[in-house]
């Protein structure tokens, strides 16, 4: 079920649902909730690698942190977008969700006409400030001011509880970005062996 308005105002009033710092009330629409970009960003940058390499098959050689660069900036300064580029940012707000209400982001309309492009749920139970991924689709760069709300989300609640801390998460309560982890999914280990058995590898 899509939360609305009263019902948002509601779970925040009531402790369960957590979004902070609220700069605006009109944030809170009648079905979303506008999110603001944050001060940090983790850039993707050319030259560290000769690739960005999602496997095992190369040890550290090509550790994917050189193929980013952080970098920071404050409230109303500026962030040159370049085309095509790749850029792991945050949300200025905390979030805390209750765990049976979980959140689908997708950009504000006037972000989506100038090519920005981005798509990310976030899990019932989650707490830190939310991970965003955005690319500029468009042929030209895009100059995007920091604290401003770019992205928006739209809050669902589901029948049963979720226990977000269950189990080891790769990002978990994270307040600026991080950079992937994917070589750390269980199935990445499984497939080096394999490698290294047709390849004749110990």
């Amino acid at each position: 079920m899509n939360l609305v308005k009263e019902e948002i105002n509601r779970l925040i009033k009531d402790g369960s649902l957590c979004i902070s710092p609220i700069l605006d009330p009109e944030q809170i629409g009648d079905m979303t909730i506008d999110f603001r970009l944050g001060t940090d960003f983790l850039v993707e940058i050319h030259g560290g690698n000769p690739f960005i390499d999602a496997s095992l098959n190369n040890g550290d050689r090509f550790p994917i942190k050189n193929s980013f660069q952080e970098t920071r900036r404050k409230l109303g300064e500026t962030f040159l977008f370049h085309p095509n580029q790749t850029v792991l940012a945050s949300s200025l707000e905390y979030v805390k969700l209750p765990k049976n209400v979980y959140a689908e982001l997708t950009m504000r309309s006037s972000y989506l006409r100038l090519g920005l492009s981005l798509s990310a749920i976030v899990q019932p139970g989650y707490c830190g400030c939310v991970s965003i991924e955005l690319t500029n689709v468009n042929k030209i760069p895009l100059n995007l001011t920091v604290g401003a709300a770019i992205m928006q989300a739209r809050l669902f609640q589901i029948k049963s509880e979720s226990n977000y801390f269950s189990r080891k998460r790769k990002y978990m309560c994270q307040v600026r970005p991080i950079i992937s982890a994917v070589t750390a999914d269980a199935d990445f280990a499984q497939l080096h062996k394999v490698w290294q058995q047709r390849n004749h590898i110990k």
